[in-house]
């Protein structure tokens, strides 16, 4: 039988996950990157540069997420929406360290605003789980969404001939939808359209800083 946590056992996981989330190097990959059977190709230096921001967008989008899903554990109120959470922050882990992994092969780093936006989402999932399961659940919806027409985005602005990155955000893709999906089918409330647009407004802040800091 499973020994249910105190909050001092919460807030001591919710550490350590953040640290193996902010970290470099730290986050360890349960899967193999999807990049792994592709060759590197040659960039030009602006391609390489264009690349790496991308994927310093989409790094920090996953320590985001990571965020929102650990404040959103910690406050839901039913059990079995709690382990939804942390199952999704376990398998955005894995997006995590694919997209530093490629960083460093474009020879880059993560950003540094990363404390920053994990903090804003942590509270953020904590606000939202103690309004409600269902809401903290649109929440996620609602995120995923914004997520995915990133990457659908990012996708179209890569070189043809950069496959490792093409292959991660692919992959990265298809597990976001599915986390969106679960999301409303666990109950979760599907958010209005002006709600979703300030989440638009608020994550072109997001992309825009760190595709260079």
């Amino acid at each position: 039988m499973q020994r249910r946590l105190s909050l001092i056992d919460k807030l001591i996981v919710n550490a350590d996950q953040a640290l193996r989330t902010l970290v470099p190097t730290a986050a360890k990959a349960e899967q193999a990157s999807p990049a792994t059977p592709f060759e590197d190709c040659e960039l030009s230096n602006n391609e390489k540069k264009h690349v790496a921001g991308l994927m310093r967008i989409n790094h920090t989008g996953e320590v985001c997420a990571q965020g929102l899903y650990q404040g959103q554990a910690l406050t839901a109120k039913l059990p079995d929406v709690r382990e939804e959470m942390e199952k999704a922050a376990q398998e955005e882990i894995d997006h995590l360290a694919w997209c530093e992994q490629r960083l460093n092969e474009l020879e880059s780093q993560t950003s540094l605003l990363n404390p920053l936006f994990y903090a804003a989402s942590f509270s953020i999932g904590a606000a939202a789980g103690i309004a409600g399961d269902k809401w903290s659940l649109g929440f996620v919806a609602a995120t995923e969404d914004q997520v995915c027409k990133h990457l659908q985005d990012h996708l179209q602005q890569l070189p043809e001939e950069d496959q490792k990155s093409r292959a991660i955000l692919e992959q990265m893709l298809e597990d976001e939808e599915k986390h969106g999906t679960r999301a409303l089918q666990a109950g979760g409330q599907e958010f209005p359209a002006p709600i979703k647009s300030l989440m638009t407004a608020v994550s072109k802040v997001m992309t825009k800083t760190t595709y260079r800091i």
